[in-house]
């Protein structure tokens, strides 16, 4: 069985719907409050447990309730926490989701302890029986240590650094991976920004599907009509589907076809996580 580690944000998430997001100075109620784990390294270690593969997570979470809640939710869904730091004295970050009905998010963010972690925080064995290392939104120079760890290991890396791409210098971690996830904005920036003819990038379009590029080559996947719910995690769900094709032997175009497809079905549901089984991706695509 294969086998990634997953490195990045490790968050409590408290999800609220809205009928809509409220003028300056107004006021809305909210009709449903959601409670969980959340954090894009998080979701997609559990999307790789869901899909097959033995996941590991290096992440960071205080020693509070709600990070032993989040820790407690991966161990139930067969993700490795053994490299996770528990940041004694702090708070675990807790990020506000604020869902309108068009599925479409609003995240609020307090400081916490996802970003406590250092590159030498992955133990050396998790890292050297790893098949594939990702990255997800961290501190810069973490994830380029971590990049540079992962080659001296012949571990191919991807990296989806998040809608905070603009904000951070990312640089040296863009240009030593070996497959960028970007969303169109995402792209646009680094593109502009940075030589990535040596990346795979796989491009998220949203409802427009996805494509991936690389090598001179380009294959692209329309994605599926779907009635959103809640875009909340769909991307990680996206990564978790395309790496657990990918380290599985799938070529590109399945890989797409399979990622679009968890994207679609944590979209189709409320909060940040649901089943990815492949049961389910296949009833999906009828297959």
């Amino acid at each position: 069985m294969s086998r990634v580690v997953c490195a990045g944000h490790l968050n409590w998430d408290v999800t609220l719907r809205v009928a809509a997001l409220p003028d300056p100075d107004g006021e809305v109620n909210v009709d449903e409050r959601r409670c969980g784990g959340g954090g894009s390294a998080a979701n997609v270690a559990t999307g790789l447990a869901d899909l097959d593969v033995e996941a590991s997570l290096l992440g960071s979470v205080g020693d509070d309730e709600h990070g032993r809640n989040a820790l407690d939710e991966l161990v139930d869904g067969g993700v490795d926490v053994g490299d996770v730091v528990s940041v004694s004295g702090a708070e675990t970050t807790t990020k506000y989701v604020v869902v309108e009905p068009s599925g479409e998010v609003m995240v609020l963010g307090c400081s916490g302890a996802n970003e406590a972690f250092e590159a030498e925080d992955l133990s050396g064995e998790t890292l050297a029986a790893a098949d594939h290392l990702h990255l997800t939104s961290q501190r810069p120079e973490t994830a380029a240590r971590l990049a540079e760890r992962a080659r001296a290991q012949n571990v191919t890396v991807s990296f989806d650094p998040g809608r905070r791409i603009d904000e951070r210098g990312y640089g040296p971690a863009l240009t030593s991976v070996d497959y960028l996830f970007l969303n169109d904005r995402e792209a646009a920036l680094a593109l502009d920004a940075f030589d990535l003819r040596e990346q795979t990038l796989v491009l998220k379009h949203g409802p427009d599907g996805a494509e991936v590029r690389g090598g001179g080559e380009r294959t692209a996947h329309p994605g599926y009509p779907i009635d959103v719910v809640d875009t909340t995690g769909a991307g990680d769900a996206f990564a978790a589907g395309f790496i657990a094709a990918r380290v599985g032997g799938a070529d590109d175009h399945r890989a797409l076809e399979v990622a679009n497809a968890c994207g679609a079905l944590v979209s189709k549901a409320p909060g940040a996580r649901t089943s990815l089984a492949w049961d389910r991706i296949r009833a999906f695509l009828g297959e």
